[in-house]
């Protein structure tokens, strides 16, 4: 999968776009001071996660006596507080749980990195490797509370599903809702959500513009308009799952606010290639291309 020197290259098509999501997103709300965000214990958690569709985490250090310790745990707090308000009425909970004096719900709950968001939604647990900004935490949660599995039928959708080059996707053909193999792929799907999107089609005309059988399952990476099919349909969730774990880390990738820090989190035996370019400019659009080249020369 990945070459002998170019393991991975994070690409960010727009530097400003890390900084701008504020501006060009969710139009957010000053805060309104009312305390929304749990203090996490043994005697609360249990009813916390019933009580929410989606609970974050906050898994934090103890805070120290130092005002820069204070200063900086109270400006995470604010953060959880504005993206509470926000999501108060989507469903939403958020937590905060001290790693000395909560230890044993930490354990209970499998948390087990300090500074670390993690994210509960029916049996799954999410670990946030984003930017901690309200912004941008609100942009995944709500991403999250959407399903694992999204359809495609019509022309419409086939064609937005086309134009998704930036990301890793999946895409099943399935006889309807009810098929075993498309369960199957639902259940995969909630293991990758919502870092890798997974789609579905039980259209024949759909799948054989897509070159796709009943009961295959195509895997696209980044940048590359041919797929790799799943090998040996139909396919159980666990070879669904192992396929994309060996696949899950492309050649080439954008660097996106939410899932940043997860680009740097496995031991990789290569080089990492960071390219910062502005898509929009003819110079920084043939500077890509290149890169894309590249990556596709060092594509195992």
């Amino acid at each position: 999968m990945k070459g002998p020197w170019l393991v991975l290259a994070a690409l960010c098509l727009a530097l400003a776009n890390l900084g701008a999501r504020a501006e060009e997103g969710l139009d957010f709300p000053e805060y309104d001071g009312e305390d929304r965000v749990i203090n996490i214990n043994l005697k609360n958690y249990k009813a916390a996660l019933k009580k929410y569709e989606v609970l974050a985490l906050l898994y934090h250090e103890p805070i120290e006596d130092d005002k820069a310790s204070q200063r900086q745990f109270e400006m995470e707090e604010l953060i959880f507080e504005l993206a509470a308000q926000v999501l108060e009425d989507k469903g939403v909970g958020f937590g905060l749980v001290d790693s000395e004096k909560d230890a044993a719900v930490a354990k209970k709950l499998g948390l087990d990195e300090e500074d670390s968001i993690y994210v509960f939604k029916d049996d799954e647990v999410i670990e946030y490797d984003g930017e901690f900004s309200a912004d941008t935490l609100v942009e995944f949660l709500l991403d999250v509370l959407e399903d694992p599995v999204e359809f495609i039928e019509g022309s419409h959708e086939l064609a937005a599903f086309e134009n998704i080059e930036e990301d890793q996707k999946l895409i099943g053909y399935f006889k309807n809702e009810d098929s075993e193999h498309y369960k199957a792929f639902v259940d995969a799907a909630e293991e990758f959500h919502p870092y890798i999107p997974f789609f579905a089609t039980f259209d024949s005309k759909v799948a054989k513009k897509l070159d796709l059988k009943i009961n295959e399952i195509d895997y696209y990476e980044p940048f590359h308009d041919e797929p790799v099919t799943i090998p040996n349909k139909p396919n159980s969730e666990e070879e669904i799952v192992d396929f994309m774990h060996l696949h899950k880390r492309p050649t080439l990738r954008k660097l996106k606010p939410d899932s940043m820090y997860e680009t740097w989190e496995d031991d990789l035996d290569g080089i990492h290639i960071v390219a910062f370019a502005e898509e929009d400019d003819p110079d920084g659009y043939e500077f890509l291309e290149i890169i894309k080249e590249v990556a596709e020369d060092n594509r195992g």
